[in-house]
């Protein structure tokens, strides 16, 4: 069984390795070319990046496909009205990166996209790993693409005890010497499929993986425990209040601010969570209607809902309001609010015969 110090003077064994893995078990995505094929449309590989960032294949799958069929290209995209853009959007979460998305397009859809990690990185909403991702992918460019899937990879490959995040630094100067300069792009989707399929985070399936006689790791028998993680802190908890208004008629909804949290998308008035503090949209009688729980990133939301009745001439016609268009966190408010599914079209908490 290799040892650590025996992959490191010699880490140019795992790429032959691994791409035959690939070339006989890569996962069939649609954003993605076969093995060995010339690389896909560079404008779906950007897409499917960024719609990956902090979501899973699974979840992504559908809104890729139902973005392309309405915006086949670079184009097209930059072209669609941002609320539209915006709506589709909805329900993926992180909606700073559909407003990068967007400036992105627009960027691009004049100027083209460039072929190097350098020129990528300067466009809106590409970091470091996502121009790596689209250099390797797209263009072949022997960048390194190191991703939670290809860390986890790494660091039972070398054996690395520091825990992450410390080890991020070191988990990717190790992975650099495991690019290769043939089929870069294809050897960056091998590691993520490996992480994801066979060198998962619990329980891995080490008996079927092709590198298990370089795996320092399976070796010492401590593949399972890592990555080693410091531990993480508790998140804040923020608690903030949120109107939903309904009538037969009408829903009281309004588009957030552009910047911010949820910057852009549609919603309900809400307050005290999200750095503003707002009254009551109009005075009320405003019932209690539960409360939903939120976890965002960087802390976990206690939002009081309040219902009424909406006055005549308030809000948008229910004939134009869709709630699939809404967030994650508003299409919550609205199921609990009970979505104004009544015969009458009030919210199930509001008082009979006052709409």
């Amino acid at each position: 069984m290799t040892t650590p110090a025996n992959l490191r003077d010699d880490p140019g064994v795992i790429a032959p390795l691994l791409l035959a893995w690939y070339d006989r078990h890569a996962r069939d995505l649609p954003w993605r070319a076969p093995p060995g094929t010339p690389a896909m449309d560079p404008y779906r590989v950007w897409l499917s990046e960024i719609m990956l960032q902090q979501t899973t294949v699974a979840a992504v799958r559908s809104y890729f496909d139902r973005f392309t069929a309405l915006w086949p290209d670079v184009q097209a995209l930059a072209a669609a009205p941002e609320a539209q853009v915006m709506a589709e959007w909805a329900g993926l979460g992180y909606y700073a990166r559909a407003r990068n998305l967007i400036a992105c397009a627009r960027e691009v859809a004049a100027t083209g996209f460039p072929d190097t990690r350098e020129g990528l990185v300067r466009l809106p909403g590409i970091g470091p790993y996502t121009s790596a991702a689209i250099a390797a992918i797209a263009f072949d460019r022997a960048e390194t693409v190191v991703d939670g899937n290809v860390e986890r990879v790494v660091a039972r490959l070398f054996s690395v005890d520091t825990p992450l995040p410390a080890a991020k630094r070191e988990l990717t100067a190790l992975a650099a010497t495991l690019t290769p300069a043939q089929r870069p792009g294809d050897f960056a989707q091998a590691m993520m499929d490996l992480g994801a399929t066979i060198c998962t985070p619990r329980s891995p399936a080490c008996g079927i993986c092709p590198l298990i006689a370089q795996c320092a790791a399976r070796a010492r028998g401590i593949a399972a425990d890592l990555p080693r993680r410091a531990p993480k802190q508790a998140k804040p908890v923020r608690h903030g209040v949120v109107w939903v208004a309904s009538s037969p008629q009408a829903v009281l909804v309004g588009r957030r601010p552009a910047s911010g949290l949820l910057g852009g998308t549609l919603g309900f008035p809400t307050t005290g969570w999200d750095g503003s503090d707002l009254p009551a949209p109009f005075a009320a009688d405003w019932q209690d209607g539960g409360e939903v729980r939120h976890v965002f990133t960087h802390f976990d939301l206690r939002l009081r809902i309040l219902t009424a009745p909406l006055p005549d001439g308030r809000g948008i016609p229910r004939r134009d309001f869709d709630p699939q268009a809404l967030p994650g966190l508003m299409r919550k408010v609205w199921a609990l609010a009970g979505g104004g599914t009544g015969r009458d079209g009030r919210l199930p908490n509001t008082p009979p015969g006052k709409y």
